[in-house]
């Protein structure tokens, strides 16, 4: 007998997870495995965060930091919005936590009750969802397609807000579909979220990946939202485990008292690291990888259509294909690993990312230099017999 929590038994593994293990058993057996099933680029840290790190050992920089998170890091993060989107943000109410699943942990911990709602998007990032079941809230998942850009709108959300709904969860861009929320868009969800008194969290991870128009952040929109941000995918610190939320200010105070019972703090070398993501030297770096993704992208996706998987919505940002794959199969599940096993392609079936024509749909995370796709591509066509 167990005595372990029903919640464990509600929260179903993390599908691309199982994927990538196949994959890595697999190589250890000397499979030449392409991996586009998780979210991680190829490209490792930038130098002058790893050196910032480096000498943050040296200086033995390694205690506590205070829970809200270095004072010299909450000011560059700030900082990063006056530049980027001509915000001014005070850094008091910049979060550092322990990479953005730590923040949305936080941020739901900080809003809902047991038993309350949180509207997203379906599909969506599947972890989303557990957050919630882990402080006894739910998820109402809203079903969105390639007519409406994958993402929410307001009168979806007129449609599925119910008595218990305490809030809105959008992501721009998005994962698994690359796409974005217009400014039209965020303006209409945040209006409809205000009229019904409830709050507005959105990913903004991805943000730093916006390939062909220039990002919008929902603080030029809407300055009580709450951000959730993250090192990890622009900024290439996936490992470091570092992000930050962009809270009210009267929302602090609690979110503070939530990680020192909860985390301390986050990671004082990952802190200390992410402070030279800003610099001019790291951003050049930064941004000669994202020229890199879009040509990836721009390579990846009319081969891919040419091959008979269909893409309704363009993939503006992250670096995700999200595929209607019905020519081929009603089974993502069987179709992903049947790829592994029998041409080495790691892809990620769309029962991960929730239900909504979930068995139809791959992620194709455009992850590998342009070769490795190229190889993927024929690979892919040997497996279609094209």
């Amino acid at each position: 007998m167990s005595n372990f929590a029903n919640r464990v038994t509600d929260i179903p593994p993390f599908q691309v997870m199982k994927v990538l293990a196949r994959a890595k058993q697999l190589e250890a057996e000397g499979r030449d495995i392409i991996h586009l099933e998780v979210g991680e680029p190829d490209f490792g840290t930038p130098e002058p965060v790893l050196a910032a790190a480096q000498q943050a050992l040296s200086d033995q920089l390694t205690h506590y930091t205070p829970a809200l998170g270095l004072p010299e890091l909450r000011q560059a993060v700030a900082d990063y919005y006056k530049q980027r989107y001509q915000l001014d943000i005070s850094p008091e109410r910049v979060v550092i936590t322990p990479g953005a699943s730590g923040g949305l942990l936080l941020s739901f911990a900080l809003l809902c009750n047991p038993g309350e709602n949180v509207l997203m998007s379906d599909p969506g990032y599947p972890c989303n969802r557990q957050f919630l079941r882990l402080i006894e809230a739910e998820a109402q998942l809203v079903p969105v397609n390639a007519d409406n850009g994958y993402q929410m709108t307001a009168e979806l959300l007129d449609q599925y807000w119910q008595a218990s709904s305490r809030g809105v969860l959008l992501a721009s861009p998005s994962n698994p579909t690359g796409t974005l929320a217009s400014r039209e868009q965020l303006q209409n969800i945040s209006d409809a979220v205000r009229k019904r008194n409830g709050f507005l969290i959105v990913d903004e991870i991805y943000d730093g990946l916006v390939y062909d128009q220039a990002p919008v952040s929902i603080l030029e929109i809407d300055d009580q939202a709450y951000v959730i941000n993250s090192f990890s995918k622009y900024f290439g610190m996936t490992g470091w485990r570092i992000g930050w939320i962009i809270a009210p200010e009267n929302a602090v105070p609690n979110l503070e008292k939530l990680i020192q019972n909860i985390f301390i703090a986050a990671p004082t070398l990952a802190q200390q690291a992410a402070i030279a993501a800003f610099q001019p030297a790291c951003l050049e770096i930064l941004e000669s990888r994202k020229k890199e993704l879009k040509a990836r992208r721009d390579y990846l996706l009319p081969e891919l259509t040419a091959l008979g998987f269909k893409v309704g919505a363009p993939s503006d940002g992250a670096f995700f294909i999200y595929a209607n794959i019905d020519k081929f199969s009603n089974d993502s599940e069987a179709f992903c690993l049947k790829l592994l096993e029998e041409q080495g392609i790691a892809i990620t079936p769309g029962i991960d990312f929730g239900s909504h024509f979930a068995s139809t749909h791959v992620r194709i995370a455009y992850t590998q230099p342009i070769h490795r796709l190229q190889e993927a591509v024929e690979r892919l066509r040997l497996a279609l017999g094209k």
